[in-house]
């Protein structure tokens, strides 16, 4: 949803009041082409922003949304790939889908065109997250403006909306204290780390989905679902070196969504108006800056360096200083005898092996790169390739030809699973 935004205030059914409804990915399996969180608005008229397919199931979707937007009911639509029927809509790349459908209404624990509109109003390089209710007895959504401190405890109007949105209201007061606890355990990470994901909650006894319900001796309880997007500003990437190759990076690493800084202590080389699309220029001795930055708080372990100056008076200060910080990437271009040359020399000067470990020199991936464009996309594939493997992905640099079974792994991820990227009941 939250890629939505930036084309939301131009996008005309929106800007008219138009009834709305939203479509969104909440659970996926094998290979798609969208990932958990992923949404689509369809106005009354048929229109569309956005995509969760790429084409396989938007028409379905969109007639199931026009269906919800006249009956004002929300729905639950599951999308595979049937072999046995050549026109069943469906996913020709094999993988599956869930969609969870909602009209946007006017009540006040609904989904609203207002809670969009908020959301539309911070630019991209600020935190934001959405915590929405998609299971198939609740609705609604709430906006949390600062993601990375959010404490439940200490907002009382997050509190107040999300004790709305979990229906807290029908429940005594030690039942929706467990459960108030139980979803603020599950949701600081999700929220504080900038991710999405799923969130299950075991309704309490007597309870289905947070509505109280008769005993049924075959009713199960379904879990209380919520989908978190969360939004952190912009990681930071620090290109050390204004030559050629820290131009080609430039803009590669913006393309990633990096807040990009190129840095060197020579003036005539930073001040270079090939280096002006940089979101910061600096001259400055590297390892001072890098420091300085660390100790006014503006470096956390999102942050990448990349040392491309390949001059051992700028080098071996800054990776000492580099490798001393809890950063997500440590880099440095050169060859394998520079590297060797690099390693003595930090060790001499006390890095520790297992400081060095954290160390990718040569950077990048080995892909044959040469000219400084292709080093820049060997560096980018190293980093997604970290970030992967952060959020705990097997990934496997090499040809996706070569390789065999589903190009992404792992069972559906759905209100019924408990996958990577979701949170158990409690």
């Amino acid at each position: 949803m939250l890629d939505l935004m930036p084309s939301l205030k131009e996008w005309q059914p929106a800007a008219t009041g138009q009834r709305c409804a939203v479509a969104t990915v909440v659970g996926t399996g094998g290979s798609v082409p969208r990932p958990l969180g992923t949404s689509m608005l369809v106005s009354e008229a048929g229109e569309v922003l956005g995509s969760l397919s790429s084409g396989c199931v938007e028409g379905a979707v969109v007639e199931a949304a026009l269906e919800a937007m006249h009956d004002g009911g929300t729905r639950r639509e599951f999308f595979g790939y049937s072999a046995e029927d050549a026109f069943a809509v469906g996913l020709t790349c094999g993988g599956e889908l869930e969609i969870h459908i909602e009209p946007l209404g006017s009540a006040p624990g609904g989904l609203r065109l207002e809670n969009l509109q908020v959301l539309a109003g911070h630019g991209a390089a600020t935190g934001l997250a959405l915590i929405r209710r998609v299971d198939a007895h609740g609705g609604g959504a709430v906006v949390i403006p600062d993601p990375a401190g959010f404490l439940l405890g200490q907002s009382v109007a997050s509190s107040t909306e999300l004790a709305a949105l979990l229906g807290l209201a029908s429940l005594g007061a030690p039942a929706a204290g467990r459960l108030m606890r139980a979803a603020a355990a599950q949701l600081e990470p999700l929220l504080r780390g900038g991710r999405t994901g799923l969130v299950r909650l075991a309704p309490p006894e007597g309870c289905l989905s947070g509505t109280a319900v008769a005993p049924s001796a075959d009713a199960s309880p379904e879990p209380i679902t919520l989908l978190v997007e969360s939004r952190l500003p912009p990681a930071r990437l620090l290109i050390f070196g204004a030559n050629d190759f820290g131009a080609a990076l430039l803009p590669a690493a913006q393309l990633l969504g990096y807040h990009v800084t190129l840095c060197d202590a020579r003036p005539a080389f930073a001040g270079q108006s090939r280096f002006a699309g940089a979101d910061q220029v600096v001259t400055a001795w590297p390892h001072r800056y890098l420091a300085e930055e660390a100790a006014a708080g503006r470096i956390d372990a999102r942050t990448v360096a990349c040392v491309l100056t390949h001059d051992p008076k700028f080098d071996i200060p800054l990776l000492e200083t580099a490798l001393s910080l809890d950063l997500a990437y440590v880099g440095a271009m050169g060859s394998r005898r520079s590297h060797r040359q690099r390693v003595d020399s930090l060790l001499a000067a006390g890095v520790t092996a297992e400081a060095l470990a954290r160390l990718h020199s040569p950077i990048g991936l080995d892909l044959g790169a040469v000219t400084p464009a292709e080093v820049a996309v060997s560096i980018t594939a190293e980093l997604v390739a970290g970030r992967s493997r952060a959020a705990g992905a097997s990934v496997r640099a090499s040809s996706l030809k070569d390789g065999r079974g589903p190009i992404h792994t792992g069972p559906i991820h759905n209100a019924n699973t408990t996958q990577r990227q979701e949170t158990p009941w409690t």
